[in-house]
């Protein structure tokens, strides 16, 4: 047997087969290294696969080629690195004419990556595109998951848009979800689905049976010993308690989840834990704690090329703590400046993310911060002046003949 993280020894083997053996190990090199936590897991699984891919390209194995570069992209993925992972598996379709459930898992996945990254309506249009995909194949867990992605899909529009059927189908997503991985046997993904209805009841302010759901999912993890879902429903937990002012119960939540998250190295998760932690912390008046929880967060956003999420981290640092940045620990300023020049600092990186994020749109960028256009406008012409050159320009209307 190859012990764990070692290049297998291809000696005598054909090409093919070569790879096959390289591929397999850095599958499960992925998953076992992101369950246990084991740092450069994800790197290693990369270099196997990416080896693998070379030999399958040189026969060449186009079936192995799309199979091989699907399970590179999971490894970017779970690294945060969602560029790299959205343009391979952009190829990969590009490939992929015939309906299989690889092509199946291959859309899924992109559609996950979409959806991480703030692109809610491209994802939702990929899914209903491959719709007839889905129901051709018969794995149980593939179209669970399909049902999980649609759901939380359906589950962002109805944040955004507040119409209650989209709420009404994310949580008819969800049973459908729950049946396919019942019929699958699959108790982990099984439990996930438990985290994404705990999360969504929580949004409705049904804050006891959000519990009861989250409650369920961290005994099912618990018992697979899966530190990183574990870590990823205290993070949820975290959010139900701060909503019932439990703020002592959030902190030590979400603490718990930021600190399985940092060790598992899900920058993409840790980012949102972050957030959730500067929250917790913020309520209890540790504001200088909270800010450093913020700040880690949007760092951690920005490394993964998730604009949106540090935009988000930025407008919850800018709710909790923005009358806050002076607060003394003894006789020192937390912040290391006055009040105003700690304040105007941190104003000025939420503005400049938000301009970023809305590609110089006032009104977007404005909205996004909780102000008015005439708001942010004064703020820009007076306190942020080199921002003006990221606005967009406005549109003069046509001059009548």
């Amino acid at each position: 047997m190859v012990p764990y993280g070692e290049r297998p020894n291809l000696e005598g083997l054909e090409p093919t087969s070569a790879a096959e053996v390289l591929l397999r190990a850095g599958v499960l090199t992925g998953i076992l290294g992101s369950k246990n936590q084991i740092t450069d897991a994800q790197e290693t699984a990369k270099n196997l696969i990416t080896e693998s891919l070379a030999k399958f390209e040189a026969v060449p194995y186009p079936k192995k080629i799309a199979e091989a570069q699907t399970e590179l992209a999971l490894c970017y993925w779970r690294t945060g690195e969602y560029n790299e992972a959205r343009d391979v598996l952009k190829e990969t379709l590009d490939h992929l004419t015939t309906d299989s459930e690889l092509k199946a898992k291959a859309v899924l996945r992109l559609a996950i990556v979409e959806h991480e990254t703030g692109r809610v309506i491209p994802a939702l249009r990929l899914l209903r595109k491959q719709a007839s995909l889905f129901e051709k194949i018969r794995n149980h867990t593939i179209k669970g998951g399909y049902h999980v992605v649609l759901g939380n899909l359906l589950e962002n529009l109805w944040e955004s848009e507040k119409q209650g059927e989209y709420l009404d189908r994310a949580l008819v997503e969800y049973a459908a979800a729950s049946y396919h991985f019942e019929k699958a046997e699959h108790k982990c993904y099984g439990a996930n689905v438990e985290i994404n209805l705990g999360f969504l009841y929580y949004k409705i302010n049904r804050c006891k049976e959000a519990q009861e759901h989250l409650d369920k999912a961290r005994r099912a993890h618990a018992s697979l010993k899966d530190k990183i879902a574990i870590a990823e429903v205290d993070e949820t937990r975290a959010c139900v308690f701060l909503k019932e002012g439990r703020y002592a119960k959030a902190e030590r939540a979400a603490f718990s989840s930021v600190r399985a998250l940092q060790k598992g190295q899900r920058q993409s998760k840790l980012a949102e834990a972050l957030i959730t932690h500067g929250r917790a912390l913020a309520r209890l008046g540790s504001y200088g704690e909270s800010l450093a929880s913020f700040r880690g967060a949007i760092a951690f956003a920005e490394d993964t090329g998730n604009l949106h999420r540090a935009a988000d981290a930025a407008l919850a640092a800018f709710q909790e703590i923005g009358d806050h940045l002076a607060t003394s620990e003894g006789d020192r300023v937390v912040s290391g400046r006055t009040f105003n020049e700690a304040k105007q600092l941190l104003e000025h990186d939420f503005i400049k993310r938000a301009l970023d994020v809305y590609q110089g749109s006032i009104t977007h960028a404005a909205r996004s911060l909780g102000m008015s256009h005439q708001a942010l406008n004064y703020m820009l012409h007076t306190r942020h002046t080199d921002l003006l050159q990221k606005r967009k320009p406005s549109r003069r209307g046509a001059r009548k003949q």
